[in-house]
């Protein structure tokens, strides 16, 4: 039966793919595609570097084909794909943190192996680049939940294990931080 994946909800694209994975990929390969560019977003904005967060979007789409037909709908696929994209964040983050030391993991300028290519600068990365570096790890965690992937903050709140309140808490003070950092900046 022939259908155009474009106009179904993710919601039936994963039925879709429960009853068309592993043969046909036509609702599998939307749902990628609806999300590719947020997650990939997310990733690089997480960890810091296009390279790593490329390798992570293709763990993620790995686990997300592998797992999809396990989905069983408890909460939205893209909360379940954040959550997935999150954790993944999270090892890569560790096994990079294992390598160097955190300052260097999170810096504006990353320090690329070998790499013909030039890193960006400071200047051509957006603004919220140059926010993130001022806040925690798990407060930048929560603002690019928030801004990258626009999630709600009971998605933010089940995707990191964390209570609804207490999320909401600490990205008011992670906003509250960089407004203080940054109230001259904008006047200047």
């Amino acid at each position: 039966m022939s259908y155009d994946p474009r106009q179904l909800s993710d919601e039936e694209l994963v039925q879709r793919a429960h009853a068309e994975l592993f043969h046909i990929t036509r609702a599998y390969e939307e749902l990628m595609r609806r999300y590719q560019r947020t997650l990939f977003n997310v990733c690089a904005r997480y960890l810091g570097n296009d390279r790593d967060a490329d390798d992570v979007c293709q763990e993620v789409m790995l686990k997300v084909l592998y797992g999809l037909k396990n989905f069983e709908g408890k909460s939205k696929f893209k909360t379940w794909l954040y959550s997935i994209t999150y954790n993944e964040c999270i090892t890569q983050y560790r096994k990079e943190r294992r390598k160097r030391r955190l300052l260097d993991a999170l810096s504006l300028d990353p320090v690329e192996e070998a790499s013909d290519e030039k890193a960006p600068s400071v200047e051509q990365r957006p603004e919220l680049d140059k926010w993130l570096v001022h806040v925690n790890q798990i407060d930048r965690e929560i603002l690019v939940l928030r801004f990258v992937a626009e999630l709600e903050f009971q998605e933010i709140a089940d995707i990191m294990h964390m209570g609804l309140s207490a999320t909401k808490m600490r990205y008011k003070r992670a906003l509250d931080k960089l407004r203080e950092k940054f109230s001259g900046v904008a006047e200047t």
